[in-house]
């Protein structure tokens, strides 16, 4: 494998997670198979005891998903990844390796509604405590710990309200009540944050998102700071079988190599159409960590490398006018995901955090109105004359 750790992340993107192979193939092949033939008797029993390294079952391990594991875990400056088959698998397999009954979490109100869902409605009938909390106000996150906290889950920007939670602070508090610290990435990817250098003990991403940046692939990945917790979390996942596929992972691989030039693309757009909505009149208000207005545009600038790709933002005239601006809009994709190369707008209240329920909703400042906009790689003029155009209909 290429030692690429002290390299660019340019470098890292093209580099990380290739090895070696017997035809020297540049990009590491798929090995499309569910099993792993064994030389004799004597290695299948070695294999499975652990006395020696190699492949059995795909479900457990397997070289192309591998090659995409460390690719991740060297942009994030983790030991190893766990490649997962979606974002939320990644989410529940971190859960059952960190928590078990009479544990209790301290998750961020502004999270991918489905985590909040999923912690709220499903891991609470297995005794499993969770305060959901404004991560972003430090002083909420000390309120919530409680003698029995063992995990504090936060995701920075927070999704879809783009606020920010300082990594570096609620690791101090987290570790100080021995409590662990994971971190969702997905917004912002390792190029724009790496939450490990602030502290935080594991990253997750929707790899579906940025990471993939094609809109064809779902997948998800637990990166670990630790090698000593990865036989853990590798047993976990393999037991409750959220594991990725081969093929996916060669397609997550392959995007990740233009994930450098895609994402400072589709960033450079974000701040001009944000400009663009900052003084539309029709906009009641703006959020994105690249202005100045946003209110913590100082924390942005400390614990981001940019700015990223995702806006939230409000119409006046609150539902009525986003439904006639996304039913009129053009060229911007209504659907939900991010991260791809197109650009995509749609409406979080009834779409990707309706199962929060309102009252959830409403206490993460995530309005009926509000909407969250993730800005791709097309020309940023084509793009803000559309939107100036679906203005035209609220």
């Amino acid at each position: 494998m290429h030692d690429v750790k002290h390299m660019a992340m340019d470098t890292k993107c093209i580099h990380a997670g290739i090895q070696e192979n017997e035809f020297g193939a540049v990009i590491p092949p798929i090995y499309q198979t569910s099993t792993f033939k064994f030389k004799d008797v004597d290695h299948g029993a070695r294999l499975f005891k652990g006395e020696e390294d190699g492949y059995i079952y795909t479900r457990m391990r397997n070289p192309t998903i591998e090659a995409m594991e460390d690719s991740v875990a060297a942009l994030e400056g983790g030991v190893k990844g766990l490649g997962c088959g979606s974002g939320m698998a990644a989410v529940s397999t971190l859960f059952m390796a960190v928590l078990k009954s009479g544990d209790h979490v301290v998750c961020s109100e502004s999270v991918y509604g489905p985590t909040l869902t999923l912690l709220t409605t499903i891991l609470c009938n297995f005794g499993i405590e969770v305060t959901s909390v404004d991560s972003s106000n430090i002083a909420a996150v000390q309120a919530a710990m409680k003698p029995n906290t063992k995990l504090v889950h936060i995701e920075t920007p927070g999704n879809p309200t783009l606020i920010m939670s300082d990594i570096q602070e609620i690791a101090d508090i987290a570790h100080k009540a021995g409590a662990k610290v994971s971190v969702d990435n997905t917004f912002m990817s390792p190029v724009y944050q790496r939450p490990f250098e602030l502290g935080a003990d594991y990253i997750i991403h929707s790899m579906t998102k940025f990471l993939n940046g094609h809109a064809d692939v779902v997948a998800g990945i637990i990166v670990l700071k630790n090698i000593e917790e990865y036989p853990h979390f590798r047993r976990i996942l393999n037991h409750f079988g959220g594991t990725i596929d081969p093929f996916n992972s060669f397609l997550v691989h392959r995007g990740i190599k233009t994930l450098k030039l895609r994402i400072d693309k589709a960033t450079e757009n974000s701040m001009k159409i944000a400009q663009f909505l900052e003084n539309h009149p029709k906009i009641e208000w703006v959020m994105y960590p690249g202005l100045p207005s946003h209110p913590q545009y100082e924390l942005s600038a400390k614990q981001m490398h940019g700015y990223g790709a995702m806006i939230a933002c409000e119409l006046k005239g609150g539902l009525e006018a986003g439904k006639n601006l996304l039913n009129n809009i053009k060229l911007w994709q209504l659907a939900v995901s991010l991260g791809g190369v197109e650009s995509l707008i749609q409406h979080p209240a009834s779409m990707t955090h309706a199962g929060m329920g309102k009252e959830l909703r409403e206490q993460a400042k995530i309005t009926d109105g509000l909407l969250r906009i993730s800005v791709g790689i097309e020309d940023v003029d084509d793009l803000i004359k559309t939107f100036e155009d679906a203005l035209s209909y609220c």
